[in-house]
């Protein structure tokens, strides 16, 4: 068998359709979703997701503000921007591009956010309503993996989801998620011995370490829906995930491309995050 393929890019370009829709009817009624992007420094790859970030805002009507500040800015400096942005009334949510530089607190900044505005859903109040399954933003790469699975029709409940990795953007609330939605879930990470043991018993895998090619045809079960969370540069300078796509590809049911698979939706989660903030200022006003 050949798996089918999970294209998060046809699946994005739906949503965004949904959403411009939305954001339409939401302007009729006098709200006009803002996101701000704060970028320090001039980190390649970080250019290059926020350009695709204010593209996608574009895209749908959201508006966006795009803040650049030198790898120089101060921890303190940037702190009073993030607050200055809480108090602004066009923004609905917040978003500061990591990796920062050395001499700023990621946890700081995350927590500086206002936990309303915080369209990551890394703030400790997002993720402390994700674990009691309240309504909160849901971090935007394990929503966009859910999306995938429902554009698929792959039923949750009851699956066992197996995931590769525990960092606290990815592992970790994919984990607690999957366990909102009634599956059974076995985390494993750099101390699990024995990975294959785990990883073969997957009906659905999640794989998100950063390490090129550790999962093969012989650590995934028949017919299994596998998701590649991972983005590595191989020998070759060619992106590639964290599994072996080619030989992997003839054993799962269904796996996601890299790059094309789960990239694509964790940028328009982050559009739905928006659009949610706004909606719950509004609210919130009456």
């Amino acid at each position: 068998m050949t798996a089918q393929l999970i294209s998060g890019k046809a699946v994005a370009k739906t949503k965004k359709e949904e959403m411009k829709a939305v954001v339409e009817n939401l302007k009729e009624q006098g709200i006009h979703p803002g996101l701000a992007v704060i970028l320090v420094g001039e980190n390649p790859a970080s250019m290059s997701y926020v350009k695709g970030k204010i593209k996608d805002c574009g895209e749908v009507g959201i508006h966006s503000e795009l803040i650049r500040f030198p790898d120089t800015i101060s921890e303190s400096e940037l702190l009073q921007a993030i607050r200055k942005l809480n108090e602004a009334n066009a923004i609905h949510g917040i978003l500061v591009q990591l990796p920062l530089p050395d001499h700023i607190s990621d946890r700081k900044v995350i927590e500086t956010i206002a936990p309303e505005k915080d369209v990551d859903g890394f703030h400790p109040i997002s993720l402390g309503k994700m674990m009691t399954n309240q309504e909160t933003f849901v971090p935007c790469t394990p929503a966009g993996i859910v999306e995938m699975l429902k554009a698929i029709g792959c039923p949750v409940a009851g699956k066992h989801v197996v995931i590769v990795g525990r960092s606290n953007i990815v592992g970790k609330p994919a984990g607690q998620l999957f366990l909102n939605l009634d599956a059974t879930v076995t985390t494993c990470h750099s101390k699990t011995k024995n990975l294959s043991q785990y990883t073969k018993q997957a009906d659905i895998l999640v794989v998100a370490v950063g390490r090129a090619g550790l999962i093969g045809a012989e650590d995934v079960k028949e017919g299994a829906v596998v998701i590649d969370v991972g983005m590595n540069r191989n020998d070759q300078g060619k992106l590639v995930g964290d599994v072996k796509f080619d030989e992997v590809k003839e054993k799962a049911g269904f796996i996601t491309p890299v790059p094309g698979g789960v990239g694509p939706m964790t940028r328009t989660m982050l559009l739905e995050n928006t659009i949610k903030a706004a909606k719950w200022l509004k609210q919130n006003e009456r």
